[in-house]
């Protein structure tokens, strides 16, 4: 029996839960992310839940996804990466480390696979020093 986490249900297995339980639009539109940082990552990235959310790992963690009631976002857990892409995202709400956007539409796939680039550059000079 699984033990629940914190909140009222228990943390999802893997990726495939995690979106089964998100409503559409938002479903599909973390969906259409995920296909972008997939067509992006090399063969050996692997996807895991971390922090309760879908992340993906590649020379250690990569970037995250998740669902909200008012929107989704991405976490590069890189402030420089989301940084270096300012103008870029220019109309999305950034934080450190989080972009936010609508539930019912995605980063633009282009965007996406370039972040997922820059973050496995990092990832790949942080493993060689």
């Amino acid at each position: 029996m699984k033990k629940p986490s914190s909140g009222d249900r228990a943390a999802p297995k893997d990726v495939d839960e995690y979106l089964a339980r998100v409503p559409e639009p938002a479903r599909g539109t973390l969906n259409r992310v995920r296909a972008a940082i997939r067509s992006a990552v090399p063969p050996e990235a692997t996807e895991v839940i971390s922090y309760r959310m879908p992340t993906f790992r590649y020379k250690g963690p990569l970037l995250g996804f998740a669902a909200f009631p008012n929107h989704c976002g991405l976490y590069p857990m890189s402030p420089a990466v989301i940084e270096a892409f300012k103008n870029k995202l220019k109309n999305f709400p950034t934080s450190k480390g989080a972009i936010r956007f609508p539930v019912d539409k995605p980063l633009p796939a282009a965007l996406v696979k370039k972040l997922v680039k820059a973050r496995i550059a990092e990832n790949e000079r942080k493993k060689r020093r």
